[in-house]
């Protein structure tokens, strides 16, 4: 049996255009599932208003909505750097490859200083959780050829790794090879 006419595809109605108030419900429905930075809050902000337009007579104050969200403490980039800085160096990426991550999430200077750091002291954990992911050098299963071997070398420094590290990884092919690590490139604890 088809279905009646009334019930075929309805055409889809435009979105109605945002104001002020719409525009905060948004931003704080965001918040509410999205860990994020004031510049990628200005960046949703403004995208929405992009899609569905705009109500009022005066242009939309971004930054002074960002502002109170980062003084009600719903936004801190510090700790967003923080978190996104520590779960990357636990799932093997380095130094390079954090610090790219959290310019792209619009993350000043001042907050990356310290992940930054962190990254620098955890720089032979995090390339040894890379290895230990990606089964290379001492974790492979079986020692790897000479094109094997480039291809995981490059894997590594498109990582964020130093690349005497990542050489050093890549070529080991047991753990005692690789035993004095810790004295060559810091010492964490891995």
């Amino acid at each position: 049996m088809t279905a009646p006419d009334d019930r075929r595809k309805r055409e889809k109605r435009p979105p109605k255009p945002l104001d002020e108030r719409a525009l905060k419900d948004l931003a704080l429905h965001y918040l509410g599932r999205f860990a994020t930075t004031r510049a990628r809050l200005i960046q949703y902000m403004q995208r929405k208003v992009r899609e569905r337009g705009w109500a009022e007579e005066r242009a939309p104050d971004y930054d002074q909505l960002a502002d109170r969200c980062v003084e009600l403490g719903y936004v801190d980039d510090a700790a967003f750097a923080a978190m996104k800085g520590g779960a990357l160096l636990r799932r093997g990426y380095g130094a390079r490859r954090v610090e790219q991550a959290l310019v792209a999430a619009g993350v000043g200077e001042a907050e990356r200083g310290e992940v930054r750091e962190t990254a620098s002291d955890q720089a032979l954990s995090a390339a040894m959780a890379f290895a230990r992911r990606k089964r290379i050098g001492p974790f492979a299963s079986d020692p790897a050829d000479p094109d094997r071997r480039r291809k995981q070398l490059q894997a590594f420094i498109r990582a964020g790794h130093d690349f005497a590290l990542a050489r050093t990884l890549v070529f080991a092919d047991s753990m005692e090879e690789i035993a004095g690590l810790d004295e060559q490139f810091g010492r964490d604890t891995w």
